[in-house]
């Protein structure tokens, strides 16, 4: 088997969606990290119930709306230009540092993001953070109108790259896209950024769990879904290795 195509999932694995804390916290001291937590669990919710009603809108709409949500859950006050400011920085999201050095060193294979983003938002942030010279595609599921972990979103890789799924890595961070992925047949590696000892030890030592402790227990830990991932990693770093691993 030969990896011809690296496939990878935005946020999360190539954006660090923590990065939206520093503008909220701004825009609300003292809150910043709760909103941001928040916002992103009710983010993911939004795009599976959406799927399951088949009601439909993207990703664009569905971060504003669990935005809305989340200011108005915790009572904080706020106009329209604090809210598109907020926003705006789902279009300027910080790349993890070993994002590039790990491209650039898969550039003899195809590489894409797969991600639940609308086309608008992924073309912006792409281009925001140049990963657009480096990438052949970004592909939205918005051409599906579904999101992940849907089989047909995933479809679109071949579809789109023309390269079956045996010969497909996705790398996601997200445990529930990696399982997604997984169950509709492609290579997954999952990058496991948190481990469950250190989970644990968060809990352990802290007497009030803070929101980002309980979004990394939600969001970062393997789901029993009883499917697991081809690889475990902890950066974006080890990816070289592995497409080597693949054609030996």
């Amino acid at each position: 088997m030969n990896i011809e195509a690296v496939v990878f999932d935005a946020y999360g694995t190539l954006y660090d969606v923590q990065s939206v804390a520093e503008i909220t916290e701004e825009a609300f001291p003292g809150y910043g990290e709760m909103i941001t937590q928040i916002w992103r669990i009710k983010q993911l919710e939004y795009s599976w119930l959406r799927s399951m009603m088949q009601r439909y809108r993207d990703f664009s709409v569905i971060t504003g709306e669990s935005l809305a949500y989340t200011l108005r859950i915790l009572g904080l006050q706020y106009d329209d230009a604090i809210f598109e400011r907020i926003m705006e920085k789902y279009l300027h999201l910080d790349p993890y540092p070993d994002v590039m050095p790990t491209l650039a060193a898969l550039k003899d294979r195809k590489l894409a993001i797969l991600s639940n983003g609308s086309p608008g938002m992924l073309n912006a942030l792409v281009a925001n953070s140049g990963l657009d010279r480096m990438l052949d595609a970004t592909i939205s599921v918005d051409a599906k109108k579904v999101f992940k972990p849907s089989p047909d979103a995933y479809s679109l890789i071949e579809t789109t790259l023309g390269v079956k799924s045996a010969d497909v890595l996705f790398v996601s961070s997200n445990p529930w896209d990696a399982c997604g992925a997984k169950a509709f047949g492609l290579n997954v590696a999952w990058i496991e950024r948190v481990t469950p000892e250190a989970m644990a030890l968060d809990c352990v030592e802290s007497e009030l769990v803070a929101p980002l402790t309980m979004f990394k227990a939600i969001g970062s830990q393997m789901d029993e879904l009883g499917v697991e991932p081809d690889h475990r990693i902890r950066a974006l770093s080890e990816l070289p290795k592995i497409v080597a691993i693949h054609e030996s």
